[in-house]
Order: structure tokens, then sequence, then C-alpha cells
């Protein structure tokens, strides 16, 4: 009696996806979360996959619960020399509470370019964005343009939208009839290092 072996199934050299091939550039992993926290999964790779030819780069959201507690002192801080003898601790700043207002909404991002250093963005700077806030005019946004991302102080006027630059360097975009425009969310701080 002889035993056959088959010669097709199992894996063959070559045969499935490639690697970094998928929406995201990179590995992926499956995972199992929470019911309440799928819209904004979902949102977040939305948002994720979207940056990957933008100007800003998605940052890790701000969901997380715990605070960083920092000491704040009574004694303003003066442009001349300070006095030792103003130096009392007031208390503790949680800049969680200071800086986002809505937590189960609020996302960061890296910005990328200089079109927007009239407004104190800079290369590199983290811009917290709080999507639960009305995109009104003079507002700065991120914006999705034809699947692009961008951060643009946000312009209506008249039935007209333009995301204008704050950089004369930097053309304005006006949004024609038939362009796509989906405002993810309103800058409401930046974090930029001086160091």
């Amino acid at each position: 009696m002889t035993l056959k072996t088959q010669q097709h199934g199992g894996a063959r050299a070559g045969a499935g996806r490639k690697i970094n091939s998928g929406k995201f550039k990179e590995d992926t992993k499956v995972m199992r979360i929470p019911s309440s926290l799928v819209d904004r999964v979902k949102s977040t790779l939305e948002l994720y996959k979207s940056q990957l030819k933008s100007d800003v780069q998605v940052q890790i959201p701000a969901y997380d619960a715990s605070s960083v507690l920092l000491p704040i002192f009574t004694s303003r801080v003066q442009a001349g020399f300070p006095s030792p003898a103003d130096d009392h601790l007031e208390d503790t700043l949680d800049l969680n509470k200071h800086l986002i207002q809505h937590q189960e909404a609020t996302f960061f991002v890296r910005a990328q370019g200089d079109s927007m250093l009239g407004a104190g963005i800079h290369q590199g700077d983290i811009l917290i964005v709080d999507k639960a806030l009305v995109a009104k005019s003079g507002r700065i946004v991120i914006a999705v343009i034809d699947g692009e991302f961008t951060v643009k102080r946000l312009h209506k006027h008249k039935g007209v939208i333009t995301l204008k630059a704050e950089n004369p360097e930097f053309k304005d975009i006006l949004i024609k009839e038939g362009s796509e425009l989906i405002v993810w969310g309103v800058v409401t701080s930046v974090i930029h290092q001086y160091l």
C-alpha cells in the first residue's frame, strides 16, 4: 500500500498579504475592546489612516483617566528677577483638567510644516483637538479636504468657506463646489517645546 501526500493547501512561498501593505502601512493586531469604546476607536483609526499623507500626525488619544498633578505656585512669573520669598506652593495643577474640556472627544496631533507659524504652531508642536466643539469661523481646525488632513484657520463668509494659512508663504485653501470637507475638530491648545 502506498501513502500519497496532497500537493495543495498549506503555506506556500510568497502567498498571503505582504508585510506592511495594509491600510495602516504597518503590522496590525486583532483586539477585543469594550463596546462603549468602539466609536472612539473607529474614529481614531480613521483619523490615523487619513493622516498618512497629511501635514499632521495623530498622537495617542487623551482618554487616560489618570491625572498627573504638578505643583503650582501663588506668585506670578515676572520678566525681572524672581523673589525667593514668593515661592509658596498654592496647590497642584492637573493638566488634563486644565487643557481638556471633553475628554472622550479629545485627541492629539503633531503639526508638520510651517503654514500656521503666525498662529504660534510650529513644526513638531502637539495640538490638542476637541471634536465636541463647534467649528466656528475664526477657529483653528483640523480638516480633511478630499482625503488629506490639514490644520488651518476656518473662515466662513457669505457661504464661502476658506481654510486660511497663518504664513504668507502658503496659499489659503478655497473650498470649491464638489470638494469634500470634513472638520475633525477644533484646536484648543498648542504644546510647544523650547528646548
